[in-house]
């Protein structure tokens, strides 16, 4: 029976190696058996893009030799129906962290984000999940809905889920899962049962002429424009699309034939008329994608004739203010002739930035009839609130999600920064979770929130981190994955945000890459380091990570390589120009470095029962200066037996340094070399031994990550 230890197992080591293993049946059912019987928390050798590929009955039934029966209650109609589930679920199939009193929990997690894109349906997800380890816990599922312009998954286009993640490999082998909804909440629950947790986005904006946007014109914020010109920005603007909105379903009737169309605007869009019958009037049955969308089509040229536009949604101060841009570049033409302007901020500062394709919730009502584009910060618009919190609600009710990423979490546009009194509508993303938490009894609700911890006034008014504790985030992304690892920039903001994470409330993340940064853009922070990402991402247990899929593959591209090699050219779906993709996403195959780590796989699956959430304490942390580029650090509890050490610098080794004593262990007392990403250790670095002054390393080479074990 093989082990699976990170010395017993003999790990390819390239690209074709890792297929060669998986084709050889001797070697596939030994890597399997070491996931079924418990052995192991995943299938060790097993590529993402092997996994993904696996048919649907052999991965059923991996599912059920590693869980048994609980793989059959996640399956159970009576627990995959959105809309008839029970009160109580088993507890078999309960979130992992249904016992927690509140979403600290994130604070320590280690998630990984998957763009559905990428995989192919929900359903590949739990495929793709056999690769990962007890030790990443946590899944971040990118936007679920129905997408809107250029096919961005952060601009929906409605509240249904998105017909591109259905599985009909899933309908096949469990008819009761013959609707997307009925999958997406039998895989939640096939995750809980191996143990991750699972996120969804919540997202203060839609796509700007979005089903939601056009059913609820009153809770966007709307210009009219006639060519260069903005001729109206008035507040009260959505009155009069309003009244555009009915004549057009005057003239053209009901998309669903003999639904009763109401008399008056005001008839059309009052709270007696309920969303579900407004949304059938203008754009017909839920069921119909197509026909929907051809009826939204045709309302936005309606709209267009008139100049009526969503007001396009924007990045950093001064948020407010916006004009037309003149220039050529900026002028589009659709597929139909109409022609489309982008804006601009009037009084831009360096991070200002107009998306063209996004509205933003009016969440506030204008001062002065928005003359000014100013927000009276004073009136927030209950209604908004309530339907926001209330749609997010249902979405988190439906699914079964455990915690949400907070888009956008950095627009905080109070000039003065965090008011004096912080109320229930200080910030809609703290909103929603707060009303997940309390109004719908899921204590466990956690919020993970995006921004990048920039210096005061750049990405938002005031400081970031106020910002964040005030909107009772628990954890936020960072920007580590924006750095190269061991430059000065990487090494000083690691530093700072150990300070955050030692005296805020909201704990900033160790984050290797997102979906965001797996771009071409970025290449040159992942030349080199990935692995020492990973190992100080997993052990340093009393802060979060985050991890973009196809980060444990991916090449190092000196140049920029085909579009279909990057994730984030998958959060759109475009056919020309420079983020065009044809065809599926394609997996790296940087064997050596998914060699690396699952080698750390490996080993954290050895000693995670014996080191998981436990606190941190500093010997060498990293430097404020950014010159050294050592790291160590062992348990601040009282029985510290672990000790890892790095060497940041991923060009040169480290020769004969010093690691501080820790308290309360007998300095005379050896340690003994269980693990290091490098693979061998010289022998006089196997034993840790005192000087008398310090623990004496002979040499760490570069971007070596070293774990050290007490004997006993």
């Amino acid at each position: 029976m093989a082990e699976f230890t990170v010395d017993s197992f003999n790990l390819p080591q390239v690209y074709q190696e890792f297929l060669d293993l998986w084709q050889s049946q001797l070697q596939r059912q030994i890597c399997l058996e070491a996931y079924q019987q418990g052995r192991r928390s995943f299938i060790p050798g097993l590529l993402p893009e092997q996994a993904v590929a696996l048919s649907g009955p052999e991965t059923l039934a991996i599912l059920r030799r590693r869980w048994g029966e609980r793989i059959e209650a996640a399956l159970d109609p009576a627990h995959t129906d959105p809309d008839n589930l029970p009160a109580h679920l088993p507890p078999a199939i309960q979130s992992p962290v249904a016992g927690q009193p509140d979403g600290r929990w994130l604070k320590q997690a280690n998630m990984v984000g998957i763009n559905v894109r990428t995989v192919g349906s929900f359903w590949h997800i739990v495929k793709y999940a056999l690769t990962l380890p007890q030790t990443q816990d946590s899944i971040h599922i990118l936007p679920i809905w129905e997408a809107g312009v250029v096919g961005s998954m952060y601009g929906i286009s409605s509240w249904e889920l998105n017909p591109e993640f259905y599985s009909p490999e899933l309908a096949d082998l469990r008819p009761k899962l013959d609707t997307i909804d009925k999958q997406l909440r039998a895989v939640i629950n096939i995750l809980h049962v191996m143990g991750k947790t699972v996120g969804m986005d919540v997202i203060p904006h839609t796509d700007r002429f979005s089903q939601i946007v056009l059913a609820f014109p009153a809770y966007f914020e709307w210009l009219q424009r006639q060519d260069t010109v903005i001729v109206d920005h008035s507040a009260n603007l959505h009155q009069a699309v309003e009244q555009k909105i009915f004549e057009f379903l005057r003239d053209n009737g009901p998309a669903v034939v003999d639904e009763a169309v109401p008399a008056t605007a005001a008839e059309l869009f009052v709270d007696g008329v309920s969303e579900a019958a407004r949304l059938r009037l203008l754009f017909g049955q839920p069921e119909d994608h197509t026909g929907r969308e051809a009826r939204r089509v045709m309302l936005v040229r309606h709209l267009y004739r008139y100049g009526y536009e969503p007001v396009p949604g924007t990045m950093a101060p001064p948020y407010r203010g916006l004009k037309v841009d003149t220039r050529n570049e900026a002028r589009i033409v659709d597929a139909v002739g109409q022609v489309w302007r982008d804006y601009l901020i009037t009084q831009p500062e360096p991070m200002s930035r107009v998306f063209g394709p996004l509205g933003r919730y009016k969440l506030y009502e204008r001062l002065d009839d928005n003359r000014q584009w100013a927000i009276d910060f004073n009136q927030p618009r209950q209604a908004v609130w309530q339907y926001v919190c209330d749609k997010y609600a249902q979405v988190q009710r439906r699914y079964g999600f455990d915690f949400m990423r907070g888009d956008m979490a950095h627009v905080q546009m109070r000039p003065a920064g965090v008011p004096d009194t912080i109320d229930g509508y200080y910030d809609i993303l703290g909103a929603v979770k707060n009303y997940i938490r309390r109004q719908q009894g899921v204590a466990y609700f956690g919020y993970f929130a995006e921004t990048f911890l920039a210096p005061r006034n750049v990405m938002t008014y005031g400081e970031e981190m106020d910002h964040l504790e005030a909107s009772d985030a628990d954890t936020t992304l960072g920007d580590l994955q924006s750095t190269v690892v061991g430059s000065k920039e990487f090494l000083q903001r690691f530093n700072a945000y150990l300070d955050l994470l030692e005296t805020r409330s909201c704990a900033p993340c160790f984050t290797l890459m997102t979906a965001d940064k797996d771009d071409p853009r970025f290449d040159e922070f992942y030349h080199q380091g990935n692995e020492l990402r990973l190992f100080i991402g997993l052990f340093l247990t009393n802060m979060a990570s985050y991890m973009g899929l196809g980060f444990e593959t991916r090449d190092v591209h000196y140049q920029p390589a085909p579009n279909e090699h990057y994730s984030k050219l998958y959060v759109f779906q475009e056919s020309e120009g420079p983020k065009a993709t044809h065809g599926p996403y394609v997996w790296g195959q940087n064997g050596h470095l998914y060699s690396q780590v699952t080698r750390l796989r490996l080993y954290a699956d050895q000693i995670w029962a014996n080191i998981a959430g436990r606190p941190v304490r500093w010997l060498l942390r990293p430097d404020a200066l950014g010159e050294s580029k050592l790291l160590a650090w062992t348990h601040s509890d009282n029985h510290p037996d672990y000790l890892f050490v790095a060497n940041c610098n991923v060009d040169e080794g480290i020769a004969s340094f010093g690691i501080p004593f820790i308290s309360g262990v007998d300095p005379l007392e050896p340690w003994q070399c269980q693990f290091s990403t490098a693979g061998y250790v010289s022998e006089n670095d196997q034993i840790l031994i005192s000087n008398g002054k310090h623990y004496k390393v002979n040499g760490l080479a570069a971007g070596e990550g070293r774990v050290y074990v007490r004997p006993h």
